[in-house]
């Protein structure tokens, strides 16, 4: 029987030069597999006869939309994840999502290898690998860019010499990455890290400078999960769409980054994404307000970990299913409105409401009907600093 090797397809030129390369290369038939994470642009019907244009002899397509939202980018917002305290892992957040899909066709079409189109010095390669090797311990894994010697330039020359149905002409200066959770462009002249950006590397954001009046916006969430926006139902694919939307329109999400790659370089990056930030914002508000504060400041901790986890490629880890497991609880009393004004590339917290805040009035208040025992205080002062006391008198004595 002929090998057959899943290729992680997106429809452009060098997933597309990859079937017939693969295939030239190894003998093996190629099935191609697009996922739909919310990238926009072609339908993925017209994916799939495309793939079977270039040779796969199957295409396996599917719409995981929903399934990314809920399942993927709700755990992040839930563990407020910013890698470098800045960027909320639009790409390490979806190639889990599309390895659960990888994996799940080659078992389909009984593959034995599956293959992808990173190069060897990103992240992705390893996300993509960790997580096949960990859902499919008894699969190969391949790369034609890095494993084949697949440039861009044997490509252009394949895809013409074979007359394959696929755009070989156009050159974006960047290298783009997209879904519904925000968009990462680099290379181009964003290698040079003093270069700023120009207006052509955003697509989800409008430029800041030039504001519309300030959009008021009422974010509702159930245990951290946004359930609905002014009052309205929304799924959380529905709430990041129209944050992406609303806050985009104003400019929010633009983040510009040195980051610290996986395989030990940095890497300047250029993210957008205004659902993400704005999201991430209005949670962090309400944590504020619900959980105690020993537990969140150990669940700081906790969502860093979870965050370089992620970003490192570990979602199938046995670390970060047992940090899911406590930030999950956390998210217990995480529930309530904020509202925020979207302006000029800000999101801002106007106001905060929630049946199980913390937040007490008759505690908080310096007003009457304050119900706070201020003689407590000089008691517990005298403990609370009794520890440093004494050791400064020793230091004293000693003449430190």
């Amino acid at each position: 029987m002929t090998e057959r090797i899943v290729l992680a397809y997106s429809g452009g030129l060098d997933t597309s030069v990859a079937i017939g390369w693969i295939a030239e290369a190894t003998g093996a038939e190629v099935i191609a597999v697009a996922v739909d994470v919310g990238q926009g642009g072609e339908s993925l019907e017209t994916i799939r006869q495309r793939a079977l244009g270039c040779g796969a002899v199957e295409a396996y397509v599917a719409d995981a939309r929903e399934e990314f939202a809920t399942d993927y980018c709700m755990p992040a917002l839930k563990a407020n994840a910013l890698y470098m305290d800045a960027y909320p892992l639009v790409s390490a957040l979806s190639r889990p999502v599309i390895v659960k899909h990888l994996v799940a066709a080659a078992r389909e079409f009984g593959a034995t290898t599956v293959s992808h189109g990173c190069t060897g010095k990103g992240n992705d390669q390893v996300r993509f690998e960790v997580g096949i090797q960990t859902l499919g311990p008894d699969l190969k894994c391949i790369a034609p860019v890095r494993d084949l010697a697949l440039t861009r330039d044997k490509a252009i020359a394949f895809a013409e010499e074979k007359g394959l149905p696929i755009e070989t002409t156009k050159k974006n200066p960047f290298s783009i990455d997209q879904n519904v959770w925000g968009r990462a462009v680099e290379t181009g002249f964003l290698e040079d890290i003093w270069n700023g950006p120009t207006k052509d590397v955003y697509d989800y954001t409008a430029s800041p400078e030039f504001p519309p009046a300030v959009d008021e916006v009422t974010i509702s969430f159930r245990e951290g999960v946004p359930v609905a926006i002014d009052g309205h139902a929304v799924t959380p694919l529905q709430a990041i769409e129209e944050l992406n939307r609303r806050a985009g329109a104003q400019g929010i999400g633009r983040i510009d980054i040195v980051e610290d790659r996986l395989v030990g370089i940095k890497s300047r990056e250029i993210y957008e994404a205004p659902g993400a930030m704005a999201l991430i914002a209005a949670h962090r508000e309400l944590e504020n307000v619900t959980i105690e504060r020993e537990q969140a400041r150990f669940k700081k901790t906790v969502d860093q970990r979870w965050t370089e986890l992620v970003y490192d490629g570990q979602w199938f880890s046995p670390l970060k299913r047992s940090l899911d497991t406590f930030v999950d609880d956390t998210q217990k009393y995480v529930t309530g409105d904020i509202r925020m004004d979207l302006h000029g590339g800000r999101a801002t917290v106007t106001g905060r409401r929630s049946d199980v805040a913390l937040y007490d009035f008759n505690l908080a208040t310096y007003d009457s009907g304050d119900t706070f025992d201020q003689s407590m205080a000089r008691g517990f002062i005298e403990i609370f600093g009794l520890s440093s006391k004494v050791a400064s008198s020793r230091d004293q004595r000693a003449g430190a």
